[in-house]
């Protein structure tokens, strides 16, 4: 019991990105410094969001406004209306939000309002469930209501929409070691001190999603179009106030039909026979040369959530026979109405049909095992909240791809000490029953990496891994077929940290090619974030610097009083910190993205915002 009278923060790694990329039909010239666009010169722009992985179990606020502001002062809004999102259900993907119609010209900053006063935010407690955060506040302590972001769109990142000519923006919404939970008095308390990122034509873009309803089929092109529906809008209906988006396909891709799966040509086909404003979900890649959405899977009619059957989303946690505990869950009703419920229990029998994400193979209820993620669609036959139970013993269900997080502790065999399943802990899953003669074992799980490269992976090192959960029962190893396996010590590094109230000693030693942070001052913020992996810098061991690359060019911003001050050499935006700590300026805040090497305790910085009062 005496855990639980100890004060409990938790950061979380959440990030929320913005991409933007335009699809436009005519050739005009563009790249003057001034806007010189006519009001009559458009554009479309789509626009996507997602977030990288956290331990939130759900983040549900509205986002109000999405707005861009063009070099000459003209205010462009790119939301068509306010739409509520669960940013913890999009780790590793981007949700097309809308397609918009903006004028041509030079954008030089993004604006993003996001609206909590209606926000179901859940965060794990002692035990592993969930527990609603009963409050939300800046780190004054002050209550949140709203939140506008704004981020500068300048030099390397300036944005430019112009007929003809594709951009691809992505804005990290950069809740990355930002969000700070303190389960100090029993109740949590969310603290929030966030920062808006922008990168053009990002490195390594996400997989993305694309959902609405079915417009029109064109089985010679392999493509087809819907009206977007973002998150949890309504499928149905013909409104096309979020736009359309065209789809291409090829034939590797897998289509989930109203249960049926196809390949390829068959399934474009197939597509054909549906009825417009069917429910479709697509998942795949932006590509290039020429600009598309492709798709790798395709899921239509009663393989959506949100038609003729109630849906669970989770992971498994347990399973006894045919019943299974789904942790997690996302409940989405047949009426259309959408609720988190962090525990449902499912039945399946060997009518259940079983698929897989992108396989046309056959399964069925015996290869779903512990910590699979699934998508379970039947009917919901308990109501009640606290045993909610879903029967789905004439429904389907479909094993989705589920990420593991864990360290290595064995090469040959490839096996991890586990430290989460879908940012959900370990101690949750109940792994009886997994094996023939031995059970998974979370401690040492057994990795099939198959043809994956895993030579530069060494022993001890954090690791990422998506891919599916063996059967269940059926073998003793491995426990997890690997589809990809991060090292998140090589993957960008997102850092955050805060001073309260704000301090002139922020620095205790700054050269024109590096930053060292006097950590003694900070507030809840203090870490750098990889995909997940938070990193608390007090636990180094050592001081902590930022330096600058070795060419020391990158974007860095100083914003002070609502002004942003660009430089793109490390070495001036250094020299005019110092010029207005001398002038009795404080440090209050500062992010940065780059490079962490943890053993060296320093931050190689590509990009870097210093927030001074």
């Amino acid at each position: 019991m005496g855990v639980l009278k100890k004060i409990r923060k938790m950061n979380f790694s959440y990030k929320l990105a913005i991409c933007l990329l335009a699809l436009l039909a005519m050739i005009t010239a563009c790249g003057e410094e001034n806007d010189t666009s006519s009001a009559s010169e458009t554009g479309e722009v789509v626009i996507g969001l997602t977030d990288a992985q956290g331990d939130f179990i759900t983040y549900t606020v509205d986002v109000t406004s999405l707005s861009l502001t063009k070099a000459n002062g003209a205010i462009v809004e790119a939301l068509p209306v306010s739409t509520s999102v669960d940013f913890a259900q999009y780790t590793d993907m981007t949700e097309f939000l809308t397609v918009a119609t903006i004028p041509t010209g030079l954008y030089e900053s993004g604006t993003m309002t996001l609206d909590f006063s209606n926000a179901d935010i859940q965060v794990e407690g002692a035990n592993g469930d969930a527990v609603a955060v009963q409050t939300i506040q800046d780190e004054s302590g002050s209550a949140i209501t709203t939140l506008e972001l704004t981020v500068k769109l300048e030099d390397v990142n300036a944005l430019y929409i112009a007929t003809g000519i594709p951009a691809h923006l992505t804005l990290d919404f950069n809740l990355n070691a930002t969000n700070s939970v303190d389960f100090g008095t029993g109740l949590p308390v969310l603290t929030v001190q966030p920062t808006l990122v922008a990168e053009v034509n990002p490195e390594a873009p996400k997989i993305h999603r694309a959902r609405g309803a079915l417009k029109s089929v064109d089985v010679s092109d392999a493509s087809f179009r819907i009206i977007i529906r973002p998150f949890i809008h309504a499928i149905s209906g013909g409104d096309e106030k979020f736009g359309t988006l065209q789809i291409t396909t090829t034939s590797t891709t897998v289509f989930d039909l109203n249960g049926s799966i196809y390949e390829g040509n068959d399934g474009i086909q197939e597509m054909d026979l549906l009825q417009n404003l069917t429910g479709i979900i697509a998942v795949g890649d932006l590509k290039f040369n020429p600009t598309r959405f492709e798709a790798s899977q395709v899921f239509a009619g009663s393989s959506v959530p949100g038609g003729d059957m109630d849906v669970v989303a989770g992971n498994v946690t347990d399973r006894t026979g045919n019943v299974f505990t789904v942790k997690g869950a996302t409940l989405m009703r047949t009426d259309g109405s959408v609720v988190f419920n962090d525990q449902v229990t499912v039945t399946l029998d060997e009518n259940t049909a079983v698929s897989r994400q992108k396989s046309t193979d056959e399964y069925t209820i015996d290869d779903i095992s512990v910590g699979q993620r699934v998508v379970i669609f039947g009917t919901l036959t308990n109501t009640q909240a606290t045993n909610l139970e879903l029967d789905a013993t004439s429904g389907h269900a479909r094993m989705e791809f589920t990420t593991l997080r864990g360290t290595v502790i064995s090469t040959s065999p490839f096996n991890v000490d586990l430290q989460a399943i879908d940012g959900r802990r370990i101690s949750l899953f109940d792994f009886s029953g997994t094996g023939q003669t031995e059970d998974a074992d979370p401690n040492n799980y057994e990795i099939d990496t198959g043809t994956l490269d895993i030579s530069t992976i060494d022993i001890g090192a954090v690791v990422k891994i998506r891919g599916s959960v063996e059967p269940f029962g059926t073998v003793d190893s491995p426990d997890f077929e690997a589809q990809t396996i991060i090292d998140l010590s090589k993957v960008v590094a997102d850092l955050a940290v805060g001073w309260f109230p704000p301090l002139a000693s922020a620095f205790s030693n700054i050269t024109e090619s590096s930053i060292t942070l006097d950590l003694t001052g900070t507030g809840l913020f203090h870490h750098v974030s990889r995909q997940g992996l938070i990193t608390d810098l007090k636990q180094l061991g050592s001081d902590f610097t930022i330096q600058s690359q070795q060419s020391g060019n990158g974007i860095f911003f100083i914003r002070e009083s609502g002004t942003w001050q660009l430089y793109t050499a490390f070495a001036s935006c250094v020299s005019d910190i110092e010029e207005r700590l001398n002038d009795s300026k404080l440090i209050r805040f500062i992010t940065a993205r780059g490079t962490f090497d943890q053993n060296a305790a320093t931050l190689t910085v590509k990009s870097m915002t210093v927030t001074m009062k």
